[in-house]
């Protein structure tokens, strides 16, 4: 009967090892996008102000030994930060596929804020080369044959009186 104590007792240390890993990776997840985000940095107050969590609440979770936090509050904070899976502050694998297209978003922002009117498709998606090419031309040709349509609605064009 004492075997079975011990391996209880090591089984409820265990659980509260991976607990005490999660709670920190949670902490840590929430911080890098609350630092990182594509609107720019935001503060706890702000990141509590767009929320409706408590800042005491948001630096406990962030804190080095993380906190207990229910789901609701995970749902809160990660869709005030335009994040719509809760997984992001639960799953690594979640949270590096969401932070590449966080970076895509914020790349994407930057261009069209610098007058950039045609962007290169990125291949990340493991189809050919020759699919992405004829898929960017697509887009492309979508998006010209969308401002001739824009400039005839608005008389710009030059045939628009025909």
């Amino acid at each position: 009967m004492a075997s079975d104590n011990h391996r209880a007792g090591s089984g409820a240390e265990d659980i509260d090892d991976r607990l005490n890993l999660t709670r920190s990776a949670v902490g840590e997840r929430l911080r890098y996008i609350r630092e990182h985000h594509p609107e720019g940095p935001l503060t706890r107050a702000e990141l509590a102000e767009r929320s409706g969590v408590s800042m005491r609440t948001i630096a406990a979770l962030e804190s080095a030994e993380g906190a207990n936090v229910q789901v609701d509050t995970l749902v809160k904070l990660t869709h005030s930060l335009g994040i719509r899976r809760v997984a992001y502050l639960l799953d690594g694998d979640v949270f590096a596929q969401v932070n590449q297209e966080l970076a895509l978003s914020r790349q994407l922002r930057e261009a069209k804020d610098a007058g950039v009117e045609a962007v290169l498709l990125r291949n990340s998606t493991g189809i050919s080369d020759d699919a992405a090419s004829t898929l960017n031309n697509l887009l492309d040709a979508i998006v010209g044959a969308a401002r001739q349509a824009k400039g005839r609605l608005q008389g710009d064009a030059p045939d628009a009186g025909r």
